[in-house]
């Protein structure tokens, strides 16, 4: 974990390329602009996202359109390489995603919501959360080839948004604070472009068309509450015994 306090270190952890452009990445900018490093993982590679391609062809690409996004922000990027569809909360999974939270050193963790439209999503949002917790245990190894050394503590945790900001049965779900990103929404815009194959596959898929247009949306929604022209939303896990200083909030009103 990083050893300066004004520049923390920051995972950023969801389940496909392309959720975290969709879903923070003009916080991610906003906090890369205040000095702190940035890492971007990707539960999968996307390897279902296709109607022409097969499963390692599209991972292949997938990894790659999420990589370039990654650097444009100037931030590293790791793939978990669990299969799309396929995330399920077991020990054996927690022991990956542990792991990938030792090699990160997160100050601070973004991740999936609890509640969201898909398994994935959700699944995500629970390992990341208890991996979060045993990252620091000396007692859990993780069972890797080379295992990295636990954390020193229990990192912040925080939620972004579900789609469309909605439970399963399209209520709002709350939030704690909204993230003014109109500064670099262009940047997080530039970053979910990079996607082309997800956006032809929702075309597919999905009948939907409007891959940037509907972040534009979202994120228009969002930055109105606060009267702002776009806007990140966040939760922030306060349950034992995770920490409840805000580092998040704290560090880009720096």
């Amino acid at each position: 974990m990083s050893e300066n306090p004004t520049h923390p270190r920051i995972l950023a952890i969801h389940a496909h390329p392309d959720d975290v452009e969709i879903l923070c990445a003009g916080t991610l900018a906003l906090l890369k602009e205040k000095g702190c490093e940035i890492v971007i993982a990707t539960m999968t590679a996307g390897d279902k996202g296709s109607a022409v391609m097969g499963q390692e062809e599209i991972a292949n690409v997938r990894r790659a359109e999420a990589k370039r996004a990654a650097d444009m922000l100037g931030a590293e990027y790791m793939c978990l390489e669990f299969k799309d569809l396929c995330i399920d909360t077991n020990d054996v999974n927690r022991k990956r995603v542990t792991e990938c939270l030792r090699r990160a050193r997160p100050d601070i963790v973004i991740t999936a919501p609890p509640v969201d439209y898909m398994n994935d999503h959700e699944a995500t949002s629970r390992l990341v959360r208890d991996a979060c917790f045993s990252a620091s245990v000396p007692n859990y190894p993780t069972e890797q080839w080379d295992p990295a050394p636990i954390t020193k503590r229990i990192p912040q945790l925080y939620y972004c948004d579900p789609i469309e900001g909605v439970d399963w049965f399209g209520n709002p779900v709350p939030y704690d604070f909204i993230v003014d990103v109109s500064k670099t929404f262009q940047l997080k815009i530039d970053m979910l472009a990079c996607h082309e194959s997800q956006r032809a596959w929702l075309r597919e898929q999905h009948g939907m068309d409007e891959y940037l247009d509907s972040c534009k949306r979202w994120s228009g929604q969002r930055g109105e509450l606060i009267g702002a022209e776009h806007g990140e939303g966040f939760r922030q896990h306060k349950g034992h015994p995770y920490p409840h200083d805000d580092l998040l909030q704290e560090t880009l009103s720096r």
